[in-house]
């Protein structure tokens, strides 16, 4: 059983629209410096089952992505995954529901769990509400602290976040495999405003990839990024750095801005995480649970 990273990005992806800045403008250049948006797969290889962790607007190359895994076996153009698990709505983390719709695959019943709250908004906003009524997609119950089975072995358990919640609330998820717990934390105001601390919610855990949206307070210069509402990468650095150096966790960031240095590679930012133990985590791979 593993997860797979299908996006590393925020919401608007790299290259981000109107962005000229050399991290957008390379990026339009160089394939290979592109970002999707911010997804999980959660894989239970022996049986080939699998699903996905936010619908983003990359979510049909996403999916190409996961299907071109070697290790899973090939499945019918529609039945390409299990169902959906959902986070929260803003745009980044459901908008691609919209290729589930009549004018994209019109599927049948696609299972999507979502707290109450998100599956309230999904059902009484258009046009998510005509996905429901016509039984395009399946709205299952997620109930923070109730653990999900998803397969023998396998199971998510939701968990409540504080951030922006304007149309729904904000889950993480711990992900249990046979040998590992895994924690995916995409977003979050700030760490101080958990209701647990990350050192404990994470004290069980042995995987974590966490909220890296921002590295510094001055990627948006044209906006107050005080309400923008993230964690730095550097207090995350700050909190964790014991557990990290000690080796009994592994933290990889997503969500990044497409203004956060530390997606290049070569960037000081990178260099200063990863010499911490910490690093970015990549399109593609694997984290065996």
């Amino acid at each position: 059983m593993k997860v797979k990273v299908l996006g590393i990005a925020q919401d608007g992806g790299v290259p981000h629209l109107g962005c000229r800045k050399s991290c957008c403008e390379g990026a339009r250049k160089d394939p290979a410096r592109r970002s999707r948006v911010s997804s999980v797969a959660l894989c239970h290889v022996a049986t080939g089952k699998r699903w996905i962790v936010d619908c983003t607007p990359d979510f049909p190359a996403q999916v190409d992505l996961l299907e071109s895994d070697p290790k899973l076996p090939r499945r019918e153009p529609r039945e390409f995954c299990d169902g959906l698990l959902l986070t929260h709505a803003h745009i980044g983390h459901y908008a691609g529901l919209i290729h589930l719709g009549t004018e994209v695959m019109s599927a049948k019943e696609m299972p999507v769990w979502a707290t109450a709250r998100m599956g309230e908004f999904l059902t009484r906003n258009g046009p998510w509400g005509a996905l429901v009524s016509s039984r395009q997609i399946a709205l299952r119950a997620l109930e923070p602290g109730k653990p999900v089975a998803l397969a023998e072995g396998l199971s998510v358990t939701p968990f409540l976040v504080p951030h922006r919640d304007e149309y729904s609330d904000t889950v993480g998820f711990r992900i249990e495999g046979p040998r590992r717990r895994l924690v995916f934390l995409p977003d979050v105001d700030k760490w101080e405003k958990m209701a647990t601390p990350l050192p404990a919610l994470l004290e069980d855990a042995q995987v974590a990839l966490l909220d890296g949206t921002f590295f510094s307070l001055e990627e948006l210069p044209h906006r107050d990024i005080t309400k923008v509402r993230h964690p730095l990468v550097t207090e995350t650095l700050d909190l964790l750095r014991g557990r990290v150096a000690a080796g009994t966790l592994e933290v990889a960031f997503i969500h990044l801005n497409h203004t956060n240095p530390a997606l290049d590679a070569a960037s000081p930012e990178r260099r200063r995480l990863e010499d911490a133990g910490f690093r970015v985590a990549r399109e593609g791979e694997d984290f065996g649970l």
